[in-house]
Parts: C-alpha cells; sequence; structure tokens
C-alpha cells in the first residue's frame, strides 16, 4: 500500500510561512558550504548563491585552493577560503583549523556540493559534525551523502538539525538497496535510519514520519548542478529560521516552480541550472 503524504501547495506553505528575519545581515544567519575540487567549482558556486537568493545574510564557501580566488571573483559577496588540495584536486579530509573555526560560527553548514573523493570526504564530515555547535543545522548533500551511508552513527541518534538531499542514485547508497517505486515510503525510512529530514526527488519526510510530496518538477530540473541549487536554496532557509522540515519543503516547492517560470523562455527541457537562480526570490515573494 503507498505511504501517504501531503501535497505541497501554495496554500499549504502560505499557513507555514517562513520567518521573516529584521534587523542586519547577521539576522539571517551564516551559511558555510564546503565543496567543490579543482574540476568542479561551480557546485559550490551555485549552492551558495542559491542560499543567497533565499535569504542567508552571509555567505562563506570552502572550496578547493586552486578554484578559491575564482569563486571570489565568481561571488565577491562571499567569504572563501581555499582548502588544501590531493594530488587529483579533491578537498583534503585534514583541511586544519581554519575549516573547524568557521564550521563552530556558522548557522548552517552545507557539506558535499562538488566533492569528489569518498574518503576525504568522511574525513570532512567527521571534522564538520565535531566542529559543529548542537543548533548548526546542517545540509548534506552528493558525495557526502555517500560518506555517511558508510557511517550511519555519525547522524543516528544525534539529535542534529540535519537535512539529507539524495538522488536516486544516493539514496541506493543510503539504503544499501535500489530504491522502490513508492518514493514517499523511501524517503521515509531514510529519515527513520538516519534521523534526519530527507528530500528525494520532491519526496520529504521526517524521522518522526510526516511525508510531503512536491508535484510541479518537470524534466528541466533534470540538469547537471540543479541538485546544487537546491541544497543551497535548502541552507539559506534554515539560515533565516525555517526548521528543517519546512525549509525542505519550501525548498522542493522554489526549486520546482522557479524551473517552471522559465519554460516559456527555454521550453521545458534546455535551461540551465545557473538560470534558477534569479527565478528563487520571486518564486518564494509570491506563495
Amino acid at each position: 500500500m503507498p505511504s501517504r503524504s501531503d501535497v505541497i501547495t501554495p496554500a499549504l506553505l502560505r499557513d507555514w510561512a517562513l520567518p521573516v528575519p529584521t534587523g542586519g545581515k547577521e539576522a539571517r544567519g551564516t551559511v558555510l558550504v564546503v565543496g567543490g575540487s579543482r574540476f568542479t567549482p561551480g557546485a559550490v558556486l551555485l549552492a551558495g548563491v542559491a542560499a543567497l537568493r533565499a535569504g542567508a545574510g552571509v555567505l562563506q564557501l570552502a572550496a578547493a585552493e586552486s578554484t578559491a580566488a575564482s569563486l571570489s571573483i565568481q561571488v565577491p559577496e562571499a567569504l572563501v577560503v581555499g582548502l588544501p588540495e590531493t594530488g587529483d584536486g579533491a578537498v583534503r579530509g585534514d583541511p586544519g583549523d581554519l575549516l573547524r573555526g568557521l564550521v563552530a560560527e556558522a548557522d548552517v553548514v552545507a557539506v558535499g556540493p562538488g566533492l569528489t573523493d569518498i574518503e576525504t570526504t568522511g574525513e570532512l564530515l567527521r571534522l564538520v559534525l565535531d566542529a559543529a555547535g548542537r543548533e548548526t543545522a546542517l545540509v548534506l548533500d552528493a558525495y557526502a551523502l555517500g560518506a555517511l551511508s558508510h557511517a550511519p552513527e555519525l547522524l543516528a541518534g544525534s539529535g542534529r538539525k540535519a537535512v539529507l538531499t539524495p538522488n536516486l542514485t544516493e539514496a541506493k547508497h543510503l539504503l544499501g538497496r535500489d530504491p522502490g517505486d513508492d518514493l514517499d515510503a523511501e524517503a521515509v525510512e531514510l529519515a527513520g535510519r538516519y534521523d534526519a529530514v530527507v528530500s528525494l526527488y520532491g519526496h520529504i519526510a521526517t524521522p518522526d514520519g510526516r511525508a510531503w510530496r512536491e508535484e510541479s518538477g518537470d524534466a528541466g530540473l533534470g540538469t547537471s548542478g540543479s541538485g546544487d541549487v537546491r541544497a543551497g536554496l535548502l541552507a539559506g532557509l534554515l539560515s533565516r529560521g525555517a526548521d528543517p522540515a519546512q525549509a525542505a519543503c519550501w525548498a522542493a516547492f522554489a526549486h520546482a516552480v522557479s524551473g517552471q517560470r522559465l519554460v516559456p523562455r527555454y521550453g521545458r527541457i534546455g535551461f540551465l541550472a545557473r538560470e534558477l537562480l534569479d527565478e528563487i526570490p520571486y518564486t518564494i515573494a509570491t506563495v
């Protein structure tokens, strides 16, 4: 029997309104994105800008040192820190005290966009979880999910505010098997297993079994970098004060509807992930 979930609609979101912070940028929190490699700096850029578009007050990017100067020019709004690299251009798993300090001060840490080595990502994930405060919200994406699948105890039972954003391949690793057709049920199982909110292709679940689904997404979102935008969007919403389930539902809707808004210009497929970024604030504001 299929699992029951609530459809995410504008009416549902209006009744679950996002916090509206007052004051300066500090009131909207600090997002730190940890990711990238020598060959994939764009993932960090997309996630970081999406976080700002969703309302984060301060953005910090920690990425492979060979890409830091370029990222600082591409995203002048962010503090950019270069992390030591392996010979293959991946971020090393022992980046030192600078990253530990940034994690300790951040309100939200997103780990995974653009990372390329599972072993070093596992070391990075352990560092982040060790350095993060108990109230720090976490978004785990891409290779961070692969690392988590090898060490579920890092989150299970921890009580941390965390959101996992797997695609179907990453869900397979997290589940230890191929996902079935009922993605609501798979999201619920993952949420319970890892003690985190899960956003699986628009199917959102909490560890206590609540579930929602977003039905506006279309084929155009299946494009390179789209997942990085979604992870950053989530981080930005968490930064401005949304709780993990609320942020996941709003992010799924804003991601999907931003794609819809591009269809009249580009058709159902063919738009780029970076073109989603400029649509995010209007989509959120007009719910």
